[in-house]
């Protein structure tokens, strides 16, 4: 067997250490505390913290230690982890630095290159543990097929949804970012007023879906979708720059406007207007490929580690910010953007926190 790494043995004392002089915890109690956020075995515990052949926890793991020991009142009382937003500004100072250190060592136990070692915001993953909503456009009932119609014995209420593809991909990376969390899709028909005090995700434009139109006018966002009679399958994307008005357009291989060649998507991301503890996020596009390259720019596991830390160089802890990009379509598929790329990103705005 091979020695395990020096950065691997400083990983498992710096874990021990933290459990038996900050807590006093035994390996069980520990395990017993971090099963809130998925199950946890104490003999696991004891794996990470061997200074003979250590494992190396997952990276969302270590994200859990630095939450735990960033303040004492995780062991007042039944020892517990508590969500992110309860912890005071210096308690999450301390977790922030405590994770860097540990993402560290981890990293370097692992042999992730430097560049690796660059903690960012993840922009799908919400500590408070709130709940998240979708809400997404419904198509017209003269578009949604037989299928969509109520009375069909065949009924099935996704066929009611536009932008299913961006649901879909989208749905599962939420539920799998945030497994303590409730998650609900609606259309603007079966929205509830409490659908819209979590944290509240908007798919597609403002003609299906007039919550989108709504909650964006109240968000003050600094950029708007607009009919123009030219285009006829969508709606084009306008912002105030330097005090002229700029246009976005979709592109065609054909002057019949039937062959997409490239679409225009939108990520924003603002407090909830109707709740500020909680955060509004629009992903939505001229068209429904551009609503999943706004998507996919988030959730696509080649692209989306770089796409966050443009995210993080840009906006850092900004509360309100936003990225218009280009999504290039090749044989029908929408291509995942991405933000370094040159071109790609067509306007950006940032707000900082009040």
């Amino acid at each position: 067997m091979q020695p395990a790494p020096p950065a691997a043995l400083q990983l498992a004392s710096r874990l021990k250490q933290l459990r038996k002089h900050q807590s006093r915890l035994t390996q069980a109690e520990l395990a017993a505390a971090f099963s809130k956020e998925g199950p946890l075995a104490s003999v696991t515990v004891s794996s990470w913290e061997s200074l003979k052949s250590p494992k190396l926890p997952p990276a969302e793991r270590l994200r859990a230690y630095a939450r735990f020991f960033a303040t004492p009142r995780s062991v007042e009382g039944q020892p517990k982890l508590l969500p992110f937003n309860e912890l005071t500004l210096d308690e999450k100072k301390e977790c922030e630095e405590l994770e860097a250190e540990l993402l560290r060592l981890r990293s370097a136990a692992s042999g992730e290159s430097p560049g690796e070692l660059t903690t960012y915001n993840r922009s799908w993953r919400f500590r408070d543990g709130a709940r998240v909503t979708f809400v997404c456009a419904q198509l017209p009932s003269d578009v949604t097929g037989s299928f969509g119609d109520p009375e069909n014995p065949n009924y099935t209420k996704l066929q009611t949804y536009a932008d299913i593809d961006a649901l879909m991909e989208l749905f599962g990376h939420i539920r799998a970012e945030n497994p303590t969390a409730t998650v609900h899709f609606r259309t603007p028909p079966d929205v509830q007023p409490d659908d819209l005090t979590g944290h509240v995700i908007l798919l597609g434009g403002v003609v299906w879906n007039e919550i989108t139109g709504r909650l964006s006018e109240m968000a003050n966002l600094p950029i708007r979708q607009v009919k123009d009679p030219p285009l006829e399958s969508g709606e084009i994307f306008v912002a105030d720059i330097d005090g002229q008005e700029r246009q976005f357009w979709p592109k065609w291989a054909d002057e019949s406007k039937k062959v997409l060649t490239k679409d225009v998507g939108l990520f924003a991301r603002v407090p909830n207007p109707l709740n500020a503890s909680r955060t509004l996020t629009i992903c939505n596009g001229i068209h429904s490929r551009g609503v999943y390259g706004a998507v996919r720019s988030l959730t696509d596991a080649e692209l989306r580690d770089g796409n966050e830390r443009y995210i993080s160089e840009n906006f850092g802890d900004a509360a309100s910010f936003g990225i218009l990009m280009s999504v290039q379509v090749i044989k029908n598929q929408a291509m995942t953007p991405d933000f370094n790329s040159p071109d790609m990103v067509l306007y950006k705005w940032v707000q900082d926190a009040a």
